[in-house]
């Protein structure tokens, strides 16, 4: 009896389990267009991929460029593909990831026989993946890229200086239209 409950609670815990992640691919520090290329064949499987990276120095533009699913046949496409950048805060799906871009439903936004979706964000420093979810059919498989550029925002002190300046400039226009209107009365 103690054996076939132990088996019951073992079956009871594997049901409840979330599905099972997997990481595909890391593309390290900074990916550019060069290093930041992915693919994975998922035909046949339901998946949740992630694809990790680091973003460190500044703010960084990141770029999903075009995950796409390319098929001979109605039978290869994914269907409820879709994909969102998620910010590391513990483990990788642990419950406490932040979203940062998605989640992004695939469409037929790039031609005949074709899946696909892309975003873009100005993330900081830190560890980040693109989770990407779905059913594959028959031989269905993606690919995309992303890329990091740093991003051209102003440091706090920068918009400090900047506001500054142009309170000094109205303020230079305010006297100058006083003292102009003074020396006509006079």
């Amino acid at each position: 009896m103690r054996k076939l409950l132990l088996a019951g609670t073992a079956l009871l815990g594997l049901a409840v389990s979330p599905a099972s992640a997997a990481i595909v691919a890391n593309l390290g520090v900074n990916p550019t267009s060069a290093t930041g290329a992915f693919s994975h064949a998922v035909g046949g499987t339901t998946f949740d991929d992630q694809i990790t990276f680091q973003l460190v120095g500044g703010p960084q533009f990141l770029t999903v460029a075009s995950v796409t699913n390319n098929f001979a046949n109605a039978a290869s496409q994914i269907t409820n593909f879709s994909g969102s950048v998620f910010r590391i805060v513990g483990e990788i799906g642990g419950g406490d990831d932040i979203r940062v871009i998605g989640p992004v439903a695939a469409s037929a936004n790039c031609g005949a026989d074709c899946q696909g979706f892309g975003g873009s964000a100005i993330l900081t420093a830190g560890n980040y993946y693109l989770d990407l979810t779905g059913t594959g059919g028959g031989s269905a498989g993606y690919g995309g890229t992303l890329s990091t550029s740093v991003s051209a925002v102003p440091e706090p002190s920068t918009w400090a200086m900047m506001i500054l300046g142009f309170f000094g400039v109205g303020f230079m226009a305010y006297r100058r239209r006083n003292q102009t209107a003074a020396f006509r009365i006079v």
